[in-house]
């Protein structure tokens, strides 16, 4: 490993205090991050961290080197960044974040298609259904299924709604009948999405009637799929996004309910750390992310 990659190592170390942490970062092994470190200090003849049982922190040497390379580095890296793009080139490595049944419905495709257009940029995809920092957590993306953006500190470019529909199944409306208005609902079992141990709240309209259900059952989750899976199982109603339930819908294995009702709206919208420029790599992954889902219609 050349030295300016031996560097960019320990900058990460050093920064996220954790060697695992800067294996995660970069897409490398542990073991590799170790093994750099040590030859960087070997050929330095200093130590430059300081290594316990519970964190990595930086020596007085490790401070001073890290203070006088950090600079150097990212001019560096941005001079190589600014020289490609000059060149239209889409090189380097995207970190995203995306929501599991998202992800897993709509990401296959668009990966293998833009790896064979980009062959040059790596996209290393998180898959989870928890509020993820991308500041914090030092991601160039996410991708996110949910009401309006709230998050200040980031730059948001929304894609399209998410149509949502109340579901239960065939077993269940057999069982226990159909609400015939929202105010209905508190008679039902109803299924909670929880996020952070918040409990859900439907709003629902029609017309210029509103009503708000506050989702209080037996049963809550963080993930659609398990969701849906539950509403297959007759264990009550649920509000999925459409994309998620569109095949039991159609063999009428799940049942709409309340379908004269409006649910309030959520989108499929794009976050990104507050970049001064949008990198190009980032840039064109967005654009071809976008233009799968409004052609192929994907949700």
């Amino acid at each position: 490993m050349g030295e300016l990659e031996s560097i960019r190592v320990f900058l990460a170390v050093a920064e996220l205090e954790s060697f695992s942490g800067a294996a995660r970062r970069l897409g490398m092994t542990p073991a590799a991050v170790t093994r750099t470190i040590a030859a960087l200090e070997d050929k330095l003849s200093l130590q430059l961290l300081v290594r316990t049982t519970r964190r990595v922190s930086m020596t007085s040497a490790g401070a001073l080197y890290a203070a006088r390379v950090a600079p150097l580095a990212q001019g560096l890296a941005r001079a190589v960044e600014e020289t490609r793009e000059a060149q239209g080139m889409t090189a380097g490595r995207i970190r995203i974040s995306a929501p599991m049944s998202l992800g897993l419905e709509v990401l296959p495709t668009v990966l293998s298609q833009f790896a064979t257009l980009h062959p040059q940029t790596h996209v290393a995809v998180n898959l989870s259904d928890s509020f993820v920092d991308i500041v914090e957590e030092d991601y160039d993306l996410a991708i996110r299924v949910s009401g309006p953006p709230t998050d200040k500190s980031t730059i948001w470019r929304k894609i399209c709604k998410v149509p949502r529909v109340l579901v239960a199944s065939a077993d269940y409306v057999a069982a226990k009948g159909l609400p015939k208005t929202p105010d209905d609902l508190a008679g039902f079992a109803c299924l909670s999405y929880e996020q952070d141990a918040r409990q859900e709240l439907w709003e629902l309209s029609k017309g210029a009637t509103h009503r708000s259900h506050k989702v209080e059952g037996t049963i809550s989750v963080n993930n659609g799929d398990l969701l849906a899976k539950l509403a297959l199982n007759g264990e009550g109603i649920a509000l999925m996004p459409r994309f998620i339930v569109s095949d039991s819908l159609a063999s009428g294995q799940l049942i709409e309910i309340l379908p004269d009702w409006m649910v309030s709206e959520i989108w499929l919208t794009l976050y990104y750390p507050p970049y001064d420029r949008l990198p190009l790599r980032v840039a064109a992954f967005s654009d071809f992310f976008e233009t799968h889902v409004k052609e192929t219609c994907a949700l």
